[in-house]
């Protein structure tokens, strides 16, 4: 089984339908979604339709996702996520919004061996950024094979009896391969807003058969989703951050 692996979309609909005409070329089966299809982004209803459209195997929902729907408060983004998450929340439609409040939490379980959070296993919200973040993820993670999102940041954590390793997957492709006895944390990077100084769309196909997860980095039409941003009156960090990939 070879599943197309999606996180943090935000809104971003030239980047996600640049994804999806890669990975269509490219063959996969089923389609998993890690969270944060809205925020940040001018077209979060066109994103949840594109969304829909792919039936995927497993969605789950991430904090804008709740935020943007009425379900989490919006206490503790910042001023620009706060703005963006009111905006969203207006922009929805009635059937998009309802969507939203239906997706459940992670973690959720695959397969025996594959598990999908937003976060982390132990907390949906909670971030992963350093070892420590990656060590006790993986101590709370039910499979083998763990994939994520939130950071925005693609990384490979590994932990086997030999020890813990961190890895950051570089280029257009890159590819890892999962070893029999060890346990792996993945963040296939954002979509909709890459924050790892790449300015392309990240995703990633996970092939269970194989015993393999490749990173894929995508070139989109930034000015588009920076137009549209700005035509919607989101503020205007959120157009100029896509350039940059931060």
């Amino acid at each position: 089984m070879r599943y197309l692996v999606l996180t943090d979309i935000h809104a971003n609909l030239p980047a996600l339908e640049a994804v999806l005409e890669v990975a269509s070329a490219e063959g996969y089966d089923r389609v998993l979604v890690l969270g944060d299809l809205v925020g940040y982004g001018a077209d979060p209803n066109a994103v949840i339709d594109r969304v829909k459209a792919l039936a995927p195997a497993a969605i789950i929902r991430g904090n804008h996702d709740k935020a943007s729907s009425g379900l989490y408060s919006t206490d503790d983004f910042n001023a620009v996520a706060r703005t963006a998450a009111m905006w969203t929340f207006n922009a929805l439609s009635p059937e998009n919004r309802e969507f939203l409040t239906t997706l459940p939490a992670g973690p959720l379980q695959v397969t025996p061996r594959l598990e999908i959070c937003h976060g982390t296993p132990f907390d949906e919200d909670a971030y992963v950024f350093d070892a420590a973040d990656a060590i006790d993820a993986l101590d709370a993670a039910r499979g083998a094979l763990c994939l994520f999102g939130h950071t925005h940041l693609p990384v490979v954590f590994s932990r086997s009896p030999t020890g813990f390793n961190v890895a950051l997957p570089t280029g257009a492709i890159s590819r890892i391969t999962l070893e029999d006895g060890t346990r792996y944390l993945v963040n296939p990077g954002s979509v909709g807003q890459p924050r790892d100084g790449d300015a392309r769309a990240a995703f990633a196909v996970c092939d269970e058969d194989a015993s393999q997860v490749t990173f894929w980095r995508v070139p989109y039409r930034i000015d588009l989703a920076q137009e549209a941003i700005l035509a919607a009156g989101l503020p205007a960090p959120l157009a100029a951050r896509l350039a940059i990939g931060r």
